[in-house]
Formats: structure tokens, sequence, C-alpha cells
């Protein structure tokens, strides 16, 4: 359990809720996992404190982003910051060093001796979801990939946009198994992709003006409306197949960095 996440906070009714409703494991891995906000990208996504007492979450999670404007929510609706962030972006993921001490925290499993068919879950904040406490998703291993020499278990199971960072944890379980870091998406064919492509370079036609929260403005025309929204519906689209980071490739990570022996 995060003792000190506790002090000086009450605690939300979703996160009662579910404390009170799963079993000790669960409850440590709910306190263990926090909502990723990049505000300066907008970027948002999952993490995780491990015993060592540094969050973990993907890079690409806050890949443009600097420690300033990063901060970790945790189940209680506190805000954590950084004095540093470490990232590897072969194998993407980032280490982020809380500017308070931290207990409690997750284990990482090393000796990693699972089978397909395997039940496994991952606690998280996918798509637009911002309630305080993290959403349980679950599924089964399904098999070993890998990414640019980096060991990978593949998922059949349903993660979204905002699960990337989270823990990868073997039902009913808290040790962690891997990082959550992607989700498969429906095969498009390259004419497809080189369409949307030219569309969303585009620049003739009538000139619309678009403004952020922060007063950013951003022109652009129709084609490249359409583009986006292409985008944004093939990116959201869900095979029920997803990705995992594994935890002997977050031992080596973090052993590269000083951070256990």
């Amino acid at each position: 359990m995060v003792d000190k996440l506790s002090e000086g906070f009450s605690m939300p009714i979703s996160t009662k809720e579910l404390l009170d409703s799963v079993g000790s494991e669960g409850k440590k891995a709910v306190s263990s996992v926090f909502k990723i906000i990049c505000k300066d990208t907008n970027s948002k996504g999952t993490g995780f404190l491990i015993k060592e007492g540094v969050i973990l979450t993907n890079e690409h999670v806050v890949r443009g982003s600097n420690k300033q404007n990063i901060i970790a929510v945790s189940s209680l609706n506190k805000e954590i910051k950084f004095d540093k962030i470490i990232l590897d972006t072969v194998r993407d993921l980032a280490v982020l060093f809380p500017q308070e001490e931290m207990e409690g925290g997750l284990e990482i499993l090393e000796d990693l001796d699972i089978e397909p068919g395997v039940m496994v879950c991952t606690w998280g904040f996918p798509l637009n979801y911002n309630g305080p406490a993290p959403l349980l998703s679950t599924g089964f291993l399904a098999g070993f990939s890998e990414r640019l020499g980096v060991k990978r278990l593949v998922i059949n199971g349903a993660f979204n946009n905002g699960n990337s960072g989270g823990p990868l944890l073997k039902a009913n379980d808290s040790k962690v198994l891997g990082v959550v870091v992607a989700k498969h998406l429906p095969l498009i064919t390259p004419f497809i992709a080189s369409a949307i492509e030219a569309l969303s370079k585009n620049t003739s036609g009538v000139v619309f003006t678009w403004r952020d929260n922060n007063g950013n403005t951003k022109q652009f025309v129709e084609s490249q409306i359409v583009a986006e929204i292409l985008g944004y519906y093939h990116h959201m689209s869900q095979v029920v197949i997803g990705e995992a980071i594994e935890s002997k490739e977050l031992i080596k990570f973090l052993k590269d960095n000083g951070l256990i022996k």
C-alpha cells in the first residue's frame, strides 16, 4: 500500500468502493497505479509505483514533455511531481523520480515462467476515462513477439489508448509480468494510407482556425479535417490484441540505470 499518499486526503467514493471490492493483492495494485498527464503535450497514460520508490511508464507517454509538465495522479486525486526522468526509446520505457519519498509499490517478477492461456490483467486509465480510481482490463497471454530486439508478451485483451504504461499482472496477483505498451490496429491498404497522408498535407481550400486551451492557434482546411477524422477512428479501432514489454526487459532497464542490482 502507498501509505504516504493518503495523508491529508479524503478518499473519493469510487476509490473506496473499488478498494472495498478487491482483495489484498488488488488493493496493492490499485494503490500503486497512477494516471500520467503531460500538460504540454496533452498526452495521457498510466504509470505504476515499484518498491524502489520510482514510477514507471512508457517512453511514448511522456515523449516531448519535460519533468515540470508531467504529473502523476493517485487514486486519491493527489498530484505527484517529478525531479528527474530517464527515457529508453528502444524499450519504450520511462522512469519518473518523484519529488517526495513514496512507500509501497509493486514487485517485478524476474523469473517469468508463464504459458499461453494464463489469465492476466492491467489497471489503468483507458480512452477518455478520467475517474480517480483505475479501471481493470483482463485478457489471456496469447503468445510472444519481439520489436527492435525487445521481448514482448502478446495479450488477447482489450488494451486501449491510456492503458499504455500500466502494469501487466497475473490475475489476482500484484507481481508485475510486464508493462502494457501497445494495441494492434486493423490493417489498412497502402493506397488508403497514402490517400490519408495526401489529404493531411493538402493546404488548398477554405481555411479554418482552431485554438487550444492554451490559446495557441492552428490553421487547417477541409481535407485535413477529413484526414484527422479517418486517422482518429483507425487509431481508436480495437481488434482485442495488445502487447506488453516483458518484465525481464524492465529489469534490464532498471539495472542499466542503477536502480536495482
